[in-house]
């Protein structure tokens, strides 16, 4: 058992943080926080017009404000964006007062889950597979050594993927009320 205030979900973009973490944030009766979602709301604009005026630094910086106000909060289910854990400030907050959850899943599903998004800044361009291989060789250690648990994904639905990591979250993570 690893006791902390919030549950985060990390990992590649179509792994499903967002369809999987509100469906398990349901069953586990936390409030759910995806960190995009919460930036756009913040600024009043998209993810990719914040890449498109203030570049990807920009974002980071902006994402990396988030995650230190977020993760101050307790009984949440966090989904960050993929790119998250590249700032040591950001996975040093998550280790402090979250159980991380790497979610997995392989570049064919990304690129199936992905096919028709056209809001990922980081998939313009013309060779999306060659891109999603480069970012999962970069980031996939960083995830895997973040990580209290490692999820498969790969090819589960949205519900069976909630319900098999609910199981397993029952042995593994146990909700602590954080100051």
């Amino acid at each position: 058992m690893n006791p902390a205030p919030n549950l985060v979900l990390i990992g590649p973009m179509g792994a499903g943080k967002t369809s999987i973490g509100r469906k398990l944030a349901a069953r586990l009766g936390l409030d759910f926080v995806d960190c995009d979602h919460q930036l756009e709301e913040r600024t009043g604009t998209s993810v990719p017009v914040i890449f498109e005026c203030e570049g990807e630094a920009g974002f980071r910086a902006r994402e990396t404000a988030l995650i230190a106000d977020v993760m101050q909060g307790q009984g949440q289910l966090v989904a960050t964006g993929g790119g998250a854990v590249l700032a040591e400030e950001n996975r040093r907050r998550l280790r402090e007062r979250g159980f991380i959850v790497y979610l997995q899943v392989s570049v064919p599903q990304q690129l199936e889950r992905l096919a028709r998004d056209r809001s990922r800044p980081l998939l313009a361009g013309p060779d999306k597979q060659a891109r999603l291989e480069a970012l999962a060789e970069q980031r996939g250690p960083v995830y895997a050594a973040l990580a209290d648990l490692a999820f498969d994904a790969d090819g589960l639905a949205v519900a069976t993927a909630a319900e098999r990591l609910h199981a397993l979250l029952e042995t593994r993570w146990q909700r602590s009320e954080a100051a």
